[in-house]
Order: structure tokens, then C-alpha cells, then sequence
């Protein structure tokens, strides 16, 4: 099939069939469906299409790694569930079920809204940071050729739809989901003919034994890519299938230890959707001619494909890295600071800079240690201190407990400026 303007059409239709929705076929109208792995291919871009993939890739290895060590872990750990938040608000946008930043941060309290749909979407947030958490810490005890595994895929999904409740199970057609369980019916995704039920094991055991197989090393990131298309090509459930897509490529980068729950592709796909949908419908079109690669499917699409993740993951981790620089923040931390001592009463003092900054190196400290780096009296230092907590700007688990920085959702527009900017509006 030729590219150009029906390329344009499939987009647009492939963006509506991507946010879940799917169409079973009549009898009388079925058309020829995917039922043999030789109609998978090609499942990489053949070795002589692969060296700018490949310099790409050695590209990120290099951003991702430069990231390691310029905050402490302390910080680092306190980060990744606000951005595993920020994470379910892309997936939800991305699938046309927006939540606010806001309704977020009120479920992870139990504080749903009254509104059914609203509560249903909530939920959705709620389990994919569930699930983004419990799969990281698996897959950093996972060997990487298993994450391709079909009982990996069938797993998140389980583990993502589990924790909703049966009415939010409920799909279109009145089918009812069943958590990680294969489709039992063929299904058109919007322009796309997914592969036969029947054939799904089929083509889930060459998605594992292909990219398994992918060890190490710039092809194993190519890998990540190509998998991201192909794994939402086959469509292997009824629903949520872009979810455990987008779930699955974050689990893998996870898996070869570039992202150090610091990034993720999920932010970029989300704030270049158009550009995403498009080329997954090119990458889902069949090979054009003699050019177009040896396999069924159209080698030009999923190189195109694996070049927008490359560089989307590389402006996610660049931008992550430039956030995290240390002369940087210290501005930035300065500007908070600012910002809340000229609040009236909030009982904050620049004084409370160096501690904060110390913080954010080193980690953990005393209390006493905290207030006497001010330099300011005993109990000035204690309203400073108190303050600080209040605005969640210190954490600490007891309440005499070791000190750590704080980044609370209201900091963001300083500390991490455009990391997140709908949660940024409203905040004080």
C-alpha cells in the first residue's frame, strides 16, 4: 500500500482505534487475517538500514548514564513516584481519558470524585503507578531477554486491569476484560487487521524469541523501539493494549538501566501524539515495493518508527540531565525559597538555601545538623524548619526522624521547570 494521502487516512483512523477502541468483524464481511509468523516481518530493520538507529542508540546510552549521580539517591527515589504520576497522566491523555494533575494526587489519597467517569479514570492513574512501581523493581531482577517473554506482556496487563473493579472492566461492545488474558476474537483496530486469535501465541513467541535475543549493547535499544510498534500491531488483547505498549517499552529501558526512574518515553509520546500515531499507522502498512525491505510489512515504516523513539527518548533523557544540574538547581532551589519567604506569615528564610542544597547532593542529615547549617537562632530555625515540612519542601518519615529533600507538586515550576506544567497551574 502507497504511502501519501491514505497514509494521512490511516493515521487519523489508527489515532482513534489506538485509544482502545476495536471492531469485531461480521462474518459476512471478514477479511483475510494475519494467522503465520512470515507476515511478522520484518520484526528489525535489516543490518543495513540499522547504522543511524545505531548511533542513535549509543547516543542515549551515553545521555541516559551522564544522569547517574547528579542527585542523590535519596532524591532520586522521592522523584519516581511523582513521576510515576506524571506518567499515568500522559498514558490517560494519550488514550483520551485525560485526568488533572490535581484528581491525581486526590486518589492516591482515596479522595475520588463524585463524578462516575471521572472516578473510573482516576482509578486507571491510580493502577498504572501501581503497576509501573511493581513492574521496575521485577524487572530489576528480571535477566533482559525474559521481559520480551509473552508471560511478561500478559502480566502487566493483568496487574494493571486487576485493580479496577468490573464496571471499569466493561468494554464497548459490552465484552467483558479479563486481565492478561489473549483476545479470543479477530479485531480490526481502527485501519489495521490485527493477527487471528488463534495465531496469537504464534506471534508472541517470535516477539520474544527475536528481540530475546537482542542482549545487549545499541541493538538492544533498537530493539525497545521496534518492539513498541510490533507489540501494538499484534493487538494481543481486547483492550489496553496501547497501555501495556506503552508500559512494556518503559519496563525495558528500565531493564538495560537507562532511565534510573528519572525519564520516560511516555511524557515525549504524549506531547508529540500526532507525530506517534502517525508513524505507528505507517510502520502497520505493508512493504510498498522492492525498496521497502524483504518482509510483509513496510521496513521504511519501521525504521521511520524506531528513529522518532530514538529521539524521543534521547530529548527525554537530555532534558531530564539538564534539569538535575547542580549549579542549576541551586538557583532554582534559591527561587522557591524566594518565592515562599514572600508569601506573608509562611515563616520561610533564604537561611534555609545551603541546608536544602546540601540535601540535594548528599542526602539525608540530622535535624540539628539542618538547623544549624542556617546559621540562624535556635527557634527561628525551628519556625524555618516547621515550615519547610509544611510545605512538604523537607520530607522525613517520623517526627524526629532524618531530614530529606522534598519535592512537592507546588515546586515543580521551579526545581523542574516544563517537566510537568499542567500540574503546575493552580499551585500556589
Amino acid at each position: 500500500m502507497a504511502t501519501g494521502s491514505s497514509s494521512s487516512i490511516n493515521s487519523k483512523i489508527r489515532q482513534i482505534g489506538f485509544f482502545g477502541r476495536y471492531l469485531p468483524f461480521p462474518e459476512s464481511v471478514r477479511p483475510p487475517m494475519y494467522d503465520h509468523i512470515s507476515q511478522f516481518e520484518p520484526l528489525l530493520p535489516a543490518s543495513n538500514r540499522r547504522d543511524g538507529l545505531l548511533e542513535k542508540a549509543h547516543h542515549l546510552q551515553c545521555v541516559a548514564h551522564a544522569a547517574r549521580g547528579r542527585a542523590h539517591a535519596s532524591v532520586m527515589e522521592l522523584l519516581a513516584p511523582m513521576l510515576r504520576a506524571m506518567n499515568s497522566y500522559y498514558t490517560n491523555r494519550i488514550e483520551g481519558q485525560h485526568t488533572l494533575p490535581a484528581e491525581i494526587e486526590q486518589a492516591l489519597r482515596q479522595d475520588f470524585a463524585a463524578d462516575a467517569d471521572t472516578r473510573r479514570r482516576q482509578r486507571l492513574a491510580v493502577a498504572h503507578m501501581a503497576t509501573e512501581a511493581w513492574a521496575a523493581e521485577h524487572a530489576a531482577h528480571t535477566e533482559w531477554p525474559r521481559l520480551f517473554e509473552p508471560s511478561v506482556v500478559q502480566v502487566l496487563h493483568q496487574h494493571l486491569f486487576s485493580q479496577l473493579p468490573p464496571a471499569d472492566l466493561q468494554g464497548e461492545q459490552g465484552e467483558l476484560l479479563v486481565p492478561g488474558a489473549w483476545r479470543q476474537r479477530d479485531v480490526s483496530v481502527g485501519g489495521h487487521v490485527a493477527p487471528r486469535a488463534q495465531a496469537l501465541p504464534l506471534f508472541m513467541n517470535r516477539f520474544a524469541e527475536v528481540y530475546g535475543h537482542t542482549r545487549g549493547g545499541e541493538l538492544a535499544v533498537v530493539a525497545v523501539a521496534a518492539a513498541h510498534h510490533r507489540l501494538a500491531w499484534v493487538h494481543p488483547f481486547i483492550d489496553g493494549n496501547g497501555r501495556v505498549a506503552r508500559l512494556h517499552s518503559h519496563v525495558l529501558l528500565q531493564g538495560l538501566g537507562l532511565t534510573h526512574g528519572i525519564w520516560s518515553p511516555l511524557r515525549g509520546m504524549a506531547r508529540t501524539q500526532a507525530r506517534y500515531c502517525e508513524l505507528l499507522a505507517q510502520a502497520d502498512l505493508h512493504r510498498r515495493n522492492d525498496l521497502d525491505g524483504r518482509g510483509n510489512l513496510s521496513e521504511d515504516g519501521l525504521v521511520k518508527f524506531c528513529d522518532y523513539f530514538l529521539d524521543l527518548c534521547i530529548d527525554q533523557a537530555t532534558f531530564m540531565n539538564e534539569l538535575l544540574d547542580m549549579p542549576a538547581m541551586k538557583a532554582r532551589i534559591a527561587a522557591c525559597l524566594a518565592f515562599e519567604a514572600s508569601q506573608e506569615g509562611s515563616g520561610m528564610r533564604m537561611e534555609a538555601l545551603a541546608p536544602l542544597h546540601y540535601l540535594f547532593l548528599g542526602g539525608p542529615m540530622e535535624r540539628g545538623s539542618f538547623k544549624a547549617m542556617t546559621g540562624l537562632a535556635p527557634r527561628t530555625a525551628d519556625r524555618v524548619l516547621k515550615a519547610l515540612l509544611d510545605r512538604q519542601l523537607l520530607a522525613s518519615d517520623t517526627p524526629k526522624g532524618l531530614l530529606r529533600f522534598g519535592v512537592p507538586l507546588h515546586a515543580l515550576r521551579f526545581y523542574f521547570p516544563a517537566l510537568w506544567p499542567e500540574a503546575e497551574a493552580g499551585q500556589r
